[in-house]
């Protein structure tokens, strides 16, 4: 029995709930990253316009041919409050895709931050504004609004596989995406793993543990020290 198409446009998915996005924020992109195995971070080239940009949320994913944006207009009248526009514009930069009154509009809306693996525009305005924004660059050709494209399909985007509802931790460092199914452990993990960073750091910097624990274990593992040899 064959089992009919899901529409190009998606117009509901399931979001991360409030709490999960609360305790998630509490914690940067770095901590996340690592607890969750060392993948979902995006590539460096998707960066804030502002290195104090920070945002949290469930992802809305776009998908758009490059250089137009009609479907990101589409994503802007369906996201709910908190949403995180993840747009697929396939690493273009020929023009920008976003500027400074779709900005206002995703603000207006309650949106809470955009990440586009493409280009953008009215960079300095964006920045006043305060609203979090991850591109690969910067363009002030304007798109097109004439190609179809699709929302809340599953998405590549800076070397990642995004879907809708995922959750969505950016800040100075990067973008980092989990699996909603993830999402508590991961926070369990992060919890103790800032703790001990927390420890570590007081350590370093009272000079009672100038180097790390693990060193001379790691080293012979490796083969640079012999069994029972330290530094």
């Amino acid at each position: 029995m064959s089992h009919p198409t899901p529409p190009d446009v998606i117009r509901d998915f399931n979001r991360i709930s409030p709490e999960l996005i609360d305790r998630a924020a509490q914690y940067p992109s770095s901590i996340l990253a690592d607890v969750a195995g060392r993948r979902g971070a995006l590539s460096s080239r998707i960066a804030p316009l502002a290195p104090t940009m920070r945002v949290t949320g469930s992802a809305l994913t776009v998908e758009v041919r490059p250089g137009d944006n009609l479907m990101i207009h589409a994503a802007m009248a369906i996201a709910k409050p908190g949403d995180v526009l993840v747009i697929d514009g396939k690493g273009d930069e020929s023009s920008a895709l976003m500027g400074e009154i779709m900005v206002s509009q995703c603000m207006a809306s309650g949106i809470a931050g955009v990440i586009i693996y493409g280009a953008v525009r009215d960079t300095e305005a964006i920045r006043a504004l305060g609203f979090p924004m991850y591109a690969i660059g910067a363009n002030p050709n304007g798109p097109t609004k004439l190609v179809p494209g699709r929302l809340n399909w599953p998405i590549s985007v800076g070397g990642v596989t995004v879907q809708a509802g995922d959750l969505i931790v950016a800040d100075g460092d990067g973008v980092v995406v989990v699996e909603p199914a993830k999402v508590p452990a991961v926070l369990e993990l992060a919890k103790k793993k800032l703790a001990d960073e927390t420890a570590r750091l007081e350590g370093i910097r009272s000079g009672a543990q100038l180097r790390p624990t693990w060193l001379d274990g790691a080293l012979r593992k490796a083969g640079v020290l012999a069994e029972g040899e330290t530094l």
